[in-house]
């Protein structure tokens, strides 16, 4: 009986390191919605004890460039006002924009994303300032897809161009 305890604590012990891995990985999900509010595209959020990764896929975009891709503070995907909805950028640090400003990046901010000659954007982005919930949580903000390249300086954009796809985060 006494043996068959034992083994039953080791096993127990041996589970903890997944059950901890498993409590700290959440899951969210965001379906783009393109300028004229038809459904584009989705992605799949996985937050991390480092951050989120986020899976997406998404069509209808400018074939055959670079576009930028943004976490923006207001979970709200209204095409009639061209995404406006969605507010700035999420930046609850109050950074700078861009990877190449001296006191940036925000958090929301992003590389540059390939799209390929079919329109479609198929890409896993790794974000370490942001998690799915808590201080840097971004549960209930927008992802966004700009028609143009992110220069990673310009205040407070990225001079990004128009939002061409936008998904709540949920």
């Amino acid at each position: 009986m006494k043996s068959v305890m034992i083994a039953a604590g080791l096993i127990a012990i041996a589970a903890l390191p997944a059950a901890a891995q498993d409590e700290a990985r959440q899951e969210a999900s965001a379906t783009f919605i393109g300028q004229d509010g038809q459904e584009t595209g989705r992605a799949t959020l996985t937050g991390t004890s480092s951050g989120v990764l986020i899976d997406l896929e998404v069509s209808g975009l400018p074939a055959g460039q670079w576009v930028a891709f943004h976490v923006h503070e207001t979970g709200t995907c209204d095409a009639s006002d061209g995404h406006k909805s969605a507010g700035g950028h999420f930046n609850p640090g109050g950074a700078d924009h861009g990877y190449l400003a001296e006191k940036g990046p925000h958090a929301g901010d992003m590389p540059n994303q390939w799209v390929d000659d079919a329109g479609t954007l198929r890409a896993q982005v790794f974000n370490a300032k942001v998690t799915l919930d808590g201080e840097q949580a971004i549960r209930g903000k927008a992802l966004m897809i700009h028609g143009g390249k992110d220069d990673y300086s310009s205040q407070p954009t990225g001079d990004a161009g128009d939002r061409r796809a936008c998904a709540v985060i949920e």
